[in-house]
């Protein structure tokens, strides 16, 4: 008989370490950095560029972080169940949705936005500064109406007996910020439309597809349908990072022409944040590279979770400065 104790449980006089509550700590704590990013980014990222910020730049950037975080969550748990069904004898046992909570935290956010859109892209300072019959009157404001209603439809389709009927609300969201990053003043909307809506469709398959597979290998007992889950991702992911790369440096392009980019890069705050994004994009491609060796060559292709898990990080660093990009002034006039 082994002598070896349990994951939890003391072999000695000292209580032993309760990784349940490490990990919690750990997620709060990253939470919270990645939080401060939209929060006290602008004043870092407009110093010294002559550039004035918007009324309430920072809780905007924090509000589009929390909600492009919620729709990277159920689109990925929805990705990846996929996948897992592909695998052959993968155990049926999957884990816990998150899709409900995301769907609550995205209807919050997508509400305090709507909120600052109804008094005309100012902060409001009580209620009585809302003017919720004026969404009705814009554009913006139909698709702030339409992200708050979508969020609602997809915690119900959620906690419903086909939660995947969820994907028809959360491609709305998609299609409205998709409209919204793009007015029809600018030129070529639809084009910028198309491509934003390709760039966070594939992102946000990424980001959740990740975080979903890593939950479902960790309730797996069978390294062989684990390695092969993996494996598929991997797979995916690399077109997905493909798409990413394309579509956003077209629309980098539409912004900061060619022959500027270099000095908007370092002279405005949107070049600035940008080019942030860009150097943790190559380091979570880095790390995407090396779990996919790790999973091609190790003695033991679970060994790719490690690289995996801290690709994580980085892309939930990669959303809050999407959040902060969102809310910091395009360089380019239209």
């Amino acid at each position: 008989m082994s002598t070896g104790s349990s994951p939890g449980v003391s072999d000695g006089s000292a209580p032993g370490p309760r990784p349940g509550l490490a990990r919690a700590v750990a997620v709060v704590a990253l939470v919270a950095l990645a939080a401060l990013i939209p929060l006290l980014g602008p004043p870092a990222a407009l110093h010294g560029t002559g550039e004035a910020a918007a009324p309430g730049t920072r809780g905007i950037g924090l509000l589009r972080a929390v909600l492009f975080a919620a729709l990277c969550v159920p689109l990925g748990e929805l990705f990846v169940d996929r996948l897992a069904r592909s695998v052959p004898g993968a155990p049926a046992d999957r884990p816990r949705s998150w899709a409900p909570y995301a769907a609550g935290v995205g209807f919050v956010a997508a509400l305090g936005l709507a909120s600052v859109v109804s008094t005309g892209n100012l902060v409001p300072h009580s209620p009585a500064d809302l003017d919720v019959g004026g969404l009705y009157a814009s554009r913006d404001g139909k698709l702030a109406l339409l992200e708050v209603n979508a969020f609602a439809a997809a915690g119900l389709c959620a906690l419903s007996r086909r939660p995947a009927s969820q994907v028809w609300p959360l491609a709305a969201v998609v299609v409205a910020e998709a409209l919204r990053a793009h007015p029809t003043t600018e030129y070529g909307p639809l084009l910028g439309s198309g491509l934003t809506l390709v760039h966070l469709t594939c992102a946000s398959l990424w980001v959740g597809g990740l975080l979903y597979a890593l939950r479902t290998l960790r309730g797996w007992g069978v390294r062989e349908a684990g390695a092969a889950l993996l494996g598929l991702y991997a797979r995916v992911a690399a077109v997905l990072l493909a798409a990413i790369t394309a579509t956003g440096v077209w629309s980098s392009l539409r912004r900061m022409p060619s022959d500027t980019i270099l000095d908007q890069l370092t002279g405005t705050a949107y070049g600035r944040a940008l080019l942030a994004k860009v150097l943790l994009v190559a380091a979570v491609a880095g790390l995407a590279l090396w779990a996919r060796i790790r999973l091609s060559r190790a003695a033991d292709p679970l060994t790719a979770c490690s690289p995996a898990r801290a690709e994580v990080v980085a892309l939930g660093v990669v959303v809050a400065l999407s959040g902060l990009l969102t809310a910091l002034p395009v360089p380019i006039r239209w």
